[in-house]
């Protein structure tokens, strides 16, 4: 199967799931909770090598794929409506799309509440202020509040990949100097 293809098999699903179980935490008043274990779940997922292989595995069997996360989330301390979904999705092969299921799930929350969701990529770590200013920013643009969901890759070098719906801003020093190289080409 074309990657192509396969990204779009696991954005479908992922949002599907993702819809399934914002419903769910809308009707339990729970939006926010289920957000935030959501989110240790995925730094989890990002911490950790061998969680990241079972998550994406085929080799891993569904029940051990289930015996597995129901006892990484009973360490983590994620219950009720979060760790029953997660456990659905493991005893349905489908731990492959919880990152998917994470992003959409933040911004359908945060359409909910009138917000914007922007996925930002930094070479480093951004400090608090600067998250506020970046903020200020997006939101002199959109017109709406945004919500930032940062994820540091370092590959970058430097500078910023931001991504607001269809928009994309991309000050990444390695796209600079991409740039660069293929305009001394272009001389030489």
């Amino acid at each position: 199967m074309p990657v192509a293809d396969t990204s779009q098999l696991i954005s479908g699903v992922a949002e599907r799931y993702a819809s399934s179980l914002f419903d769910l935490a809308l009707e339990a008043g729970a939006v926010d909770s289920v957000g935030a274990d959501l989110d240790s779940f995925q730094r989890m997922i990002d911490e950790s090598a061998d969680l990241k292989r079972l998550i994406v595995s085929p080799v891993f069997s569904a029940d051990d794929q289930f015996k597995a996360i129901s006892a990484i989330i009973a360490r983590a301390g994620i219950t009720g409506l979060t760790g029953n979904f997660l456990k659905v999705v493991a005893r349905n092969r489908r731990l492959f799309a919880v990152p998917g299921i994470v992003r959409s799930y933040r911004e359908t929350a945060a359409r909910h509440r009138g917000e914007v969701s922007a996925e930002v990529a930094s070479a480093h770590a951004l400090t608090e202020a600067q998250q506020i200013e970046l903020k200020a920013a997006l939101k002199s643009v959109t017109g709406k509040d945004v919500t930032l969901n940062v994820t540091v890759e370092p590959s970058l070098l430097g500078g910023l990949i931001v991504k607001v719906g269809s928009r994309q801003i991309d000050t990444s020093l390695r796209t600079k100097l991409s740039s660069l190289k293929l305009a001394l080409k272009e001389v030489g």
